[in-house]
């Protein structure tokens, strides 16, 4: 064998043992009985030991130093487990098995809490988190900024500042649209009582016209819809309120847009560094296109008003634009998985700067709800009413995700890019979305970007699909042309 055949033999087991890791955790999350949440605590802790001893085997770094990259695969196979290497070894297998053993007992305490409207409940989870993830980051940055070493987690090559930067500029123009649409007539809302199992018969419509393989994946309920597995096993979440269907529906979209990315590596890459999505950022650019530039633009909902009428009767509302409008309708509110396209990226942004500011020891977890208040009070102009809808509405921080929240920013800044490029290449695609098929949107993104998984870097990949490099203008541009039509402003 060669060094760099020895290298990835090893490799491959370290990542079929990674898929049976993210394989008790959605377990955990949909039909673990409630009363084995400690035991798996402790064999989630257990496991991570494993890992993360073969992560910092001593041999994968004479391996790495040894080894010859003989094509592009190679070499990028080469480039992520450098990268993991380094990283991994500057964190003690202690304080690795410690998070492993708290995030799912963190959890649970958040779920129990945020049904309760306790912030006070969660508070000692989410300090014992918030300081286990500082020493992490602290640790990984190796005298850098540790929020910045944990974004790079979840979006490789990039900073805090430039992400700043990024928001900084769109924020004005967000601004200035939502508050021209909140100030225009709104068009009316679906209304109704929409029973769980048909809502469920929809959602597996929607999963199967997006590309969805029920024969290597599955669709489960969750309290926080999700996305888990890569390869041959990649499994979805959706929820359900039986008032708001379109919670269920673009949930389970925005799902298949994950699972679509793993879905479609190509097979040679599985089991590899290279065979899953390359970062959390470009899969975000996956679920949010697959939801809102397909999902919810005019062609396809007069397919998804036919099916909802198929499964509930006559609507509310009278005919397919009246649905268009309604499931693109710009409402006061307060979630962010249910906020609409001109208002999410805000929501994102609230969430950056208080992470990034709790990582770098600038704010406090006793301090954290009035933070949040106060600063949605700002931006959206009105208080938060009740703990649920403001600082225990995400799941994230009880898992420790911190520098995961940008990327879905980021995400739907490389959705407007790929929507630019793929509506150039496909001038009729409206003509297929509103007969339900997608097929044509899914295999260009499948051709251009999900079968490379990491091949190449997060920006290169989309510049790649694209044919340009990346920014804002392509998303913002979008959205003032569709709600500036849509809104008759």
């Amino acid at each position: 064998m060669t060094v760099y055949s020895e290298l990835m033999a090893f490799q491959r087991q370290t990542e079929a043992l990674a898929q049976i890791m993210g394989r008790m955790g959605w377990d955990a999350r949909t039909v673990m009985p409630r009363g084995a949440n400690a035991q798996r605590s402790e064999e989630m802790a257990a496991l991570e030991e494993v890992l993360h001893a073969r992560r910092t085997d001593p041999r994968i770094g004479e391996w790495l130093e040894a080894a010859e990259a003989s094509d592009d695969v190679a070499a990028a196979n080469l480039r992520e487990l450098r990268r993991d290497y380094m990283r991994n070894t500057r964190v003690p297998a202690r304080l690795a098995s410690e998070l492993a053993r708290l995030a799912p007992l963190s959890q649970t305490a958040w779920e129990e809490a945020r049904l309760a409207g306790d912030v006070a409940a969660f508070l000692p989870w989410l300090k014992q988190m918030i300081a286990l993830r500082r020493e992490e980051g602290q640790a990984i940055a190796d005298g850098g900024d540790p929020y910045d070493a944990l974004m790079a987690d979840y979006e490789p090559e990039t900073d805090s500042e430039t992400v700043a930067a990024t928001f900084a500029r769109m924020r004005p123009r967000l601004v200035a649209l939502r508050e021209a649409v909140l100030g225009a007539e709104a068009p009316a809302a679906l209304t109704g009582h929409f029973p769980q199992e048909g809502q469920l018969r929809v959602s597996r419509r929607l999963a199967e016209h997006f590309g969805y393989d029920f024969t290597r994946g599955r669709i489960d309920l969750a309290v926080h819809p999700f996305s888990s597995g890569s390869g041959t096993d990649v499994r979805i979440t959706t929820r359900v309120n039986v008032e708001e269907p379109f919670n269920c529906f673009y949930s389970t979209i925005h799902e298949v847009g994950h699972a679509a990315y793993e879905q479609g590596v190509a097979a040679d890459h599985l089991l590899t560094p290279i065979g899953r999505g390359v970062s959390m950022g470009v899969h975000e650019s996956q679920s949010r296109i697959y939801e809102n530039q397909l999902g919810r633009s005019r062609a396809f909902t007069r397919w998804l008003f036919e099916a909802m009428v198929q499964e509930f009767g006559a609507l509310s509302v009278k005919d397919a634009e009246a649905f268009y409008a309604a499931v693109n309708r710009v409402n006061r509110g307060y979630i962010r998985t249910e906020a609409d396209e001109v208002q999410y990226n805000l929501h994102i942004m609230l969430r950056f700067d208080l992470e990034r500011a709790l990582m770098r020891g600038q704010l406090e977890a006793e301090d954290l709800e009035e933070a949040w208040n106060t600063r949605f009070e700002q931006d959206f102009g009105y208080p938060v009413d009740q703990p649920a809808h403001g600082v225990l509405q995400d799941v994230h921080w009880s898992v420790g995700l911190f520098g995961y929240f940008p990327t879905y920013a980021l995400g739907n800044i490389y959705a407007g890019c790929l929507q630019k490029s793929l509506r150039a290449d496909l001038p009729d695609l409206d003509a297929q979305l509103a007969e339900g098929d997608t097929s044509a949107a899914t295999s260009w993104l499948n051709e251009k970007l999900q079968r490379f998984g990491a091949m190449r870097a997060p920006r290169a990949t989309i510049a790649a699909a694209c044919g340009f490099e990346p920014d804002e203008l392509p998303l913002i541009e979008y959205l003032e042309a569709k709600f500036s039509e849509l809104y008759r402003l």
